[in-house]
């Protein structure tokens, strides 16, 4: 029987994150039978969808001069500048294809703020400004999640460690997610990640 109390989180399964997008994550389509495979095991599916406006500052492509991987400044604190991906209506910012996305009890976009970039699926870059999945879940009884999706070393990891820190118990399905792994960012995410008490899976 499945348990009201634990909800499955997925991140970001977009066409611009896998292979032939704009800021492909390395085998990021082959966790999708997979994640869908795991949909059946739980009470609640959440999807989120970084749903960029076009000429999101955390793209490299508003900053003359940088290019993309580069970090800067931002008012919130240092920011990777990205590709341009994502952006609201495009094709790269739908979910890949075989996602079976009629599961989803809800979807999060995030990233729609054009001067704020947002990792986590609880809180854009600057910490604080919620995206509104937190009262989601406490209305819905929820109180463990499992994180699946992309990338495992960004949004995932974000995502995870907000959750931990609101006070959900949170797996992350490492077999479930990939990375980009920028400049040894995975390591550092997954050593982040158990300090919040996540357990990796």
């Amino acid at each position: 029987m499945q348990d009201p109390t634990h909800a499955l989180l997925v991140i970001d399964v977009q066409n611009d994150f896998c292979p032939g997008g704009a800021l492909a994550v390395p085998a990021g389509d082959l966790i999708v039978p997979g994640i869908n495979a795991l949909m059946d095991d739980f009470a609640a599916v959440i999807l989120t969808q970084d749903w960029h406006p076009a000429g999101h500052a955390s793209f490299a492509s508003q900053h003359p001069g940088r290019a993309p991987m580069e970090l800067t400044q931002m008012p919130y604190g240092p920011q990777v500048l990205w590709p341009d991906h994502c952006v609201q209506g495009t094709d790269g910012a739908r979910f890949h294809p075989a996602l079976a996305t009629d599961r989803a009890d809800l979807i999060i976009r995030k990233g729609t703020n054009p001067a704020i970039d947002s990792y986590s699926a609880f809180f854009e870059n600057d910490r604080t400004t919620p995206t509104g999945l937190e009262g989601y879940l406490r209305t819905r009884g929820i109180t463990t999640l499992t994180l699946a999706g992309l990338a495992t070393d960004f949004c995932v990891n974000y995502s995870a460690v907000d959750a931990a820190r609101l006070g959900f118990s949170v797996t992350v399905r490492q077999d479930l997610c990939r990375a980009i792994d920028l400049g040894g960012s995975l390591s550092a995410a997954c050593a982040g990640m158990m300090r919040a008490g996540v357990t990796l899976a």
